[in-house]
This record gives C-alpha cells, structure tokens and sequence, in this order.
C-alpha cells in the first residue's frame, strides 16, 4: 500500500472543536427542559457545558471563517440567554 493510499485526512481542529462547542450547547438546552415530573432545570451541569463551549469557542475563534465564527458566536449567546432566563425563574 503507497503511502497515499495509506494515510488519514486529519481534519481541521478549529471544525472539529467547532462541532464541540455545538454539542455542548445543544447539552445546555437539555439541561435547561425539566426531566421528569415535578423536576426542574440543572443549572450546574448546564452552567459546566456552557462554561466549556465558551472556552474551546475562544480558543479556536481566531482561527474561524467569519460565517463560522458567526453561527457559534450566536449559539452561545443563544445558550447564555436561555440559561440567564431559566435561572431568573
């Protein structure tokens, strides 16, 4: 087997983080939605995703495309919005 045939395509840390920092955010809404009857939102484990997203999002931010950049900019506010509302109930 060549050396071409052979080797992986490694992809880019900054879309690979990206897909973090979504999955994460997308963890926090869960977190935030009650998960049983008489049950309310976790705020902690919530507040512990939101607060890891922030931090991979602002490591890998300089290296983002604008529209990239963009879209997780406004996920995280999104998640920090939801979050802020859900912990002033």
């Amino acid at each position: 087997m060549s050396d071409a045939q052979s080797a992986v395509s490694v992809p880019p840390v900054e879309d690979v983080v990206g897909e973090v920092v979504a999955t994460l955010a997308m963890l926090a809404h869960a977190y935030l939605e009650p998960q049983g009857e008489g049950s309310g939102p976790d705020l902690e484990s919530a507040s512990i995703a939101i607060d890891t997203a922030s931090a991979a999002y602002e490591r890998i931010a300089p290296r983002l495309k604008t529209e990239r950049h963009t879209a997780l900019s406004a996920v995280l506010t999104d998640i920090r919005m939801a979050y802020v509302r859900k912990r002033g109930l």
